[in-house]
């Protein structure tokens, strides 16, 4: 049957589709993203377990190697070893290779730099490097040490980003850098910050570990104390700090050395000489900050704050009020609002087999000797491999003297260097002509390999003196000797670890450095503001404007400016404003953090004084010291009531719930109880009243709801206003615009049926 254009058209849409290869939006995106946080993880934020480097720092040093930049050679522009490492190997920006150039330079970052810099590498102050066309760097010499035996295959290499350089996989680090340098990086999702070490106690952990692969982390701790920061400064929580090493994850809290000198004429300096890591290379910005604290009177016992730091090291002068309490009021609040006293979350997050893992110290160790080992086995086998090629040859020169009359009558009697060769190698005599048979007849039983073959024709011939066969002969036996040392150290892990250990020995005493910062634990004093006590009013307008006014401002404004507001409380400084809420929340905030100004002064909406949410807004408003010995009773739009202890409320939080609410119900209205009062009205939105007596409302803890207090005579209908009243007394209110006299509505039980107005 003949095929129809429809049929047709919908065969080949078939096969067009056949041809494409469809998927789920959804799941390309999820997959992109999974690609690109792994090439962020492992490519450029966190640095490898064995060498501790990010790939950034792994290029710049290996570009730095190629160019022969080394400690003994003159500096050279970082341009061009920028220029080289963005050209060959890391093409994501030069700032961020020079960047990481300039940090590797930077001995107030680094526990022992990487990078020689020669310029303006920046500061501790917090100036920045001069631009890369300015500055010269080279090689330090531990950086040598991270790139040592990279001649001898220890390492595999790896194709740059465009198949034309190769580039090492991974540095020898012959130092435990990731420790002693540390790593700071941020990835997608997560982030390592590992701080630096001192060198001598991380290589006498490393070698105890290698003397007892059993020792546990404890163990371990005997030799690392905790953090060596450049900057010193002082750890002051160190039972908290080793954490760290034990699993992982822990933080650290620092304080800055000082000293407390006699200023003469009664005054007192507290003079810095180091600080926290975290502010090494951002000291101006510290120093600003302690000023801006002084000149907002948050530290109004510093009157002068000056930086006397010089070549010689960091001077920070703060000069103290005469007769201030130093130990238990300025320092507690220099640490408390500077970052004097300033903490660090530390995150040991390495890559091992190219995946994020969280370690901890032993685990680190680990790692680390494993890596060594590998790299000193293939580093002697390289080193067999030569020797026995020069055994080889050096049998070869030695079997040659005993027959060097006739190689020499084979040579005068060719025309051709391969004939020569067939003869030492093969044996072949033909077309050579030998002064005697009995020469042709020990060439006939040449067999010289070829490598044996290009050594004995590439010899001088003052190699023929009687004093060089002797040390040709001295050398072949040396060399045996180092094949019989390579070979047992490549078979027996015990010897590798003896070699690991012995190099590591050598290093400690070449880059031995005295610990710097001091690692304690101190009871962090509470830091409790000094205040003189002095009277205000709180005033809160129509709008929720809030602010607080000195009384003269009070006293001085008219009355029917002050009846505007929709409180004014006289209050004191120290006490805390009280803000009950329709969710039933009691926020709670300090005279101190309100705005103080004048009657004229707008303020700050309450709602985001007390961080209220949305559809929140306050019902009753009073201070602290007004509640305290004082019962109030509560009452929701749902009518249920209670009467609660207002000392129930005393807490240092911000925000605590007053009352317990349920599904859509709201706190309504807050009444004080005061002397005298004895009765309850109780008026819903349909105009029903009920009156009864405070003692029937049971008296019940702040987490209670309460108990019904009207019965609602109308679907629907919702408890709209509260009053308290004396027994003995009128009060007129108005109900649905009727003038209602409480005195005169009928006393009933709570919780029956209202009178209807």
């Amino acid at each position: 049957m003949k095929e129809t254009e429809l049929e047709k058209l919908k065969r080949v849409l078939e096969e067009e589709k056949a041809r494409y290869l469809t998927s789920e939006y959804t799941d390309e995106m999820k997959q992109d993203y999974i690609d690109y946080a792994m090439s962020v993880i492992v490519a450029r934020a966190l640095p490898d377990v064995r060498d501790g480097l990010k790939p950034v720092h792994r290029r710049i040093l290996w570009a730095m190697e190629e160019l022969k930049n080394h400690p003994d050679k003159p500096h050279r522009k970082c341009a061009r070893i920028v220029g080289d490492v963005l050209g060959k190997y890391h093409p994501h920006g030069d700032t961020a290779v020079y960047d990481a150039l300039v940090r590797m330079a930077q001995d107030f970052r680094m526990g022992t730099i990487l990078v020689d810099g020669h310029g303006n590498f920046g500061s501790v102050d917090g100036d920045g490097a001069a631009a890369m066309r300015y500055t010269e760097a080279r090689l330090a010499p531990m950086a040598m040490e991270m790139l040592r035996d990279l001649d001898k295959n220890v390492v595999d290499y790896k194709e740059n980003f465009d198949g034309t350089e190769k580039e090492p996989a991974v540095l020898p680090a012959k130092l435990p850098n990731l420790l002693i340098n540390g790593s700071q990086g941020i990835a997608v999702g997560m982030a390592t910050n590992i701080p630096p070490h001192n060198t001598s106690e991380v290589i006498d952990a490393v070698t105890a570990y290698i003397d007892n692969p059993k020792i546990d982390i404890e163990g371990l701790l005997e030799y690392i104390k905790g953090p060596d920061y450049p900057s010193g400064a002082t750890i002051i929580n160190k039972e908290e700090m080793l954490e760290f090493y034990r699993t992982g994850k822990g933080k650290v809290v620092m304080r800055p050395k000082m000293q407390i000198e006699n200023a003469g004429y009664g005054r007192t300096n507290i003079v810095i000489s180091e600080i926290p890591y975290t502010c090494s290379g951002g000291k101006t910005k510290m120093i600003a900050d302690i000023i801006d604290r002084m000149n907002d009177k948050t530290l109004d016992d510093i009157v002068d704050v000056r930086d006397e730091s010089s070549r010689e090291g960091i001077r920070i002068v703060l000069e103290v009020k005469k007769g201030a309490d130093i130990e238990n009021e300025v320092l507690p609040a220099i640490y408390k609002k500077t970052k004097l006293q300033d903490q660090d979350s530390l995150n040991l997050l390495v890559l091992i087999d190219k995946e994020p893992k969280v370690i901890n110290l032993k685990d680190y160790i680990g790692h680390y000797v494993e890596f060594q080992k590998d790299i000193t086995k293939r580093k002697y086998e390289y080193l067999l491999r030569k020797a026995e090629e020069r055994k080889e040859v050096l049998e070869g020169l030695v079997k040659a003297t005993d027959v060097i009359d006739v190689i020499i009558e084979a040579l005068r009697g060719s025309k051709e260097q391969k004939t020569v060769r067939d003869c030492l190698m093969f044996g072949k005599t033909e077309n050579i002509s030998f002064k005697t048979k009995k020469s042709e007849a020990i060439a006939k039983k040449f067999d010289f390999t070829e490598r044996q073959t290009n050594a004995i024709l590439d010899r001088r011939l003052l190699s023929l003196l009687s004093l060089e066969v002797e040390k040709l002969i001295q050398e072949f036996e040396a060399v045996k000797k180092e094949i019989q040392e390579y070979t047992e150290i490549i078979t027996s892990e015990k010897k590798q670890l003896s070699v690991i250990k012995k190099y590591l020995k050598e290093l400690r005493v070449k880059f031995d450095t005295p610990r710097k910062t001091e690692i304690t634990t101190i009871m962090v004093k509470e830091y409790k503001k000094k205040f003189k006590e002095e009277d205000l009013y709180l005033v809160v307008d129509k709008f929720g404007y809030t602010k607080t006014v000195d009384i003269t401002s009070i006293g001085r404004s008219s009355e029917d400016k002050i009846s505007e507001f929709r409180c004014n409380i006289l209050s004191k400084n120290t006490d805390k404003m009280a803000v009950f809420t329709n969710k039933g929340n009691l926020y709670q905030v300090k005279n101190t953090d309100i705005p103080k100004g004048k009657i004229k002064d707008k303020g700050v909406p309450i709602e985001t004084l007390c961080g209220m949410s949305k559809n929140e807004y306050p019902i009753y408003i009073t201070t602290s010291s007004l509640l305290k010995d004082t019962k109030a009773v509560f009452l929701s739009t749902s009518g249920l009531i209670k009467r609660t202890d207002c000392n129930e409320f005393e807490s240092t939080r911000k925000i605590i719930a007053s009352t317990k609410l349920e599904n859509e119900d709201e706190l309504l209205d807050i009444k004080i109880v005061e002397d005298g009062f004895d009765e309850v009205a109780v008026i819903t939105k349909q105009g029903y009243i009920l009156k009864f007596p405070i003692e029937s409302i049971p008296m019940v803890k702040k987490a209670s709801k309460g108990v019904k207090a009207i019965e609602m005579s109308v679907d629907n209908d919702i408890v709209d206003q509260l009053y308290l009243m004396p027994m003995k007394g009128s009060l007129i209110v108005d109900v649905n615009n009727k003038n209602v006299d409480l005195s005169k509505v009928k006393m009933k039980d709570r919780a029956n049926k209202g009178i209807k107005a």
